[in-house]
């Protein structure tokens, strides 16, 4: 057998291992009793050591250098640079750490359902400071083997090529206009008259609204399903697509939207290259790209005009004993579009999401760095909601520096994949507009077109090729914020 083809078998056990991983963490997140977290961490300890130790096995070493000089295709080159990118991210740690940072990853999250309900920072910090200085730790590895800084090095781990060099340029433009542009639109909002959601909206109603919308957005429920958890995610695998939301009855607003968030990034999973799953090459490309998915469905679709108009009927049918005026495509646009700053960023609007994405990265960034501590956090997130939202949240840490999941179990270097998301998303469907008449495919309710380019430009490329060069191939130009801007400038003003 050549070497390319026993690093193919090879990598696709690791595949198998990572799906039973995924289902777990969706079980612990949706079913699980929370009196099964302390064997449930245990047992995903021991999984992520014996994926730890196939990662780095040390026959793929030579199994590299021979299949460099086999005759491969374009594609196979592709997936081998993509199986030695993991190896050099996966062999660079000692397996003592992995499991050390599994076991306080699942201590931490666990713990925070309760915690931040309470709103117990100092419980919350108890397991926390460990993540952080596992995550310090883990960073200064990946730092001296990479030459890059500890952050850059946790970046590269969610968006390859990515560094604070370039994210600094991109926010600071970012702060350059938004300010203003959130300003001028909160002043036009404010002369307009609309209906806010004020009625009992219940769940089981939601979510047969929310299936119907995943089934008009193309979701194979053959191959995936929605349920509930305290945070909204997407996990599991391309053949096996788990997405959840959560529901608030006073308010169908949230939920609807997180739903067709996560469809975006199910379809994006959903179609993925068949013929590179459980391969390197067949995953997402980037969590920037996995971003811009999700991104395009709920901010380019699911609050463009014509999406509205699709959505409005199927709401009042839904909901057929609340208020129909509250669902008139004029009125639900104002919702989907309104503008007001808020604590919660799951929540945030359009315009004002950045900043919450912003205030998180240069945190995260400092931290890692070591520029300061986690007992930091709280005063300096408040200090930047100030600045960057006018929004007070000294004392408030549940709303506050404890409301995301994210950095529980060390994720730090994640966050920036939002706005990055967006910013792509902007410059997909402008291309997309080139050359279709996007907002009247939407009004027919067949999106097919829009999907196909998708399945053909981003979802089918799999990391085939780097975000660069698949920008380029699908828009004939690498990242350029400037369509997030002309984008948000159309639609608000």
């Amino acid at each position: 057998m050549l070497a390319y083809q026993k690093l193919t078998e090879h990598y696709k056990n690791i595949s198998h291992f990572s799906h039973l991983a995924s289902i777990c963490h969706w079980d612990q997140a949706t079913m699980m009793p929370s009196g099964g977290n302390d064997a449930r961490a245990s047992a995903m300890a021991a999984l992520s050591v014996h994926l730890h130790q196939l990662s780095t096995d040390k026959n793929l070493e030579a199994f590299f250098q021979n299949a460099k000089s086999e005759n491969l295709n374009v594609e196979e080159t592709a997936n081998l640079l993509e199986m030695k990118r993991a190896f050099d991210l996966a062999t660079v740690l000692p397996e003592k750490h992995v499991k050390e940072k599994s076991l306080a990853g699942s201590r931490c999250e666990h713990a925070w359902r309760t915690q931040r309900q309470n709103n117990d920072w100092a419980g919350f910090c108890e397991n926390f400071k460990t993540v952080v200085a596992l995550s310090k730790e883990e960073a200064q590895i990946r730092a001296d083997a990479s030459g890059l800084s500890p952050y850059d090095a946790m970046l590269d781990i969610y968006e390859p090529g990515m560094t604070c060099e370039k994210l600094d340029l991109l926010f600071s433009d970012l702060k350059a206009w938004l300010p203003e542009l959130t300003q001028k639109v909160q002043e036009k909002q404010s002369k307009e008259f609309y209906l806010r959601p004020n009625e009992i909206y219940k769940t089981t109603q939601q979510n047969e609204l929310g299936l119907s919308v995943m089934a008009y957005l193309g979701f194979d429920f053959n191959h995936g399903r929605l349920d509930i958890s305290t945070h909204p995610f997407c996990g599991g695998v391309n053949t096996d697509v788990r997405i959840t939301t959560r529901y608030d009855e006073a308010d169908f607003v949230q939920s609807l939207m997180g739903i067709i968030h996560e469809t975006g990034h199910a379809r994006y999973e959903q179609g993925l290259p068949c013929h590179f799953s459980s391969l390197p090459a067949g995953q997402a490309r980037s969590m920037g790209m996995h971003e811009s998915q999700s991104l395009f469905f709920e901010m380019q679709l699911g609050r463009s005009q014509g999406f509205i108009q699709t959505l409005s009927p199927l709401a009042c049918a839904h909901f057929p004993h609340n208020d129909p005026d509250v669902f008139k495509t004029e009125n639900l646009q104002k919702i989907y579009t309104r503008v007001q700053p808020g604590l919660i960023r799951v929540d945030a609007d359009e315009l004002t999401y950045p900043a919450h994405i912003m205030l998180r990265y240069e945190i995260e960034r400092d931290l890692i760095n070591g520029k300061i501590t986690y007992k930091d956090i709280p005063e300096l997130w408040d200090l930047k909601m100030k600045e960057y939202l006018n929004m007070d949240t000294q004392g408030n840490f549940k709303n506050g520096c404890m409301q995301d999941i994210h950095w529980c179990d060390g994720s730090f270097g994640y966050f920036p994949s939002y706005t990055l998301g967006a910013m792509y998303a902007a410059q997909f469907m402008a291309t997309i507009k080139k050359a279709m008449d996007v907002d009247d495919l939407i009004r027919s309710g067949d999106l097919t077109p829009v999907f196909n380019w998708l399945d053909t430009n981003i979802w089918k490329k799999g990391s085939l090729l780097t975000t660069d060069a698949l920008v380029m191939q699908a828009t004939g130009e690498i990242l350029n914020p400037a369509y997030f801007k002309k984008h948000l400038i159309d639609r608000y003003l």
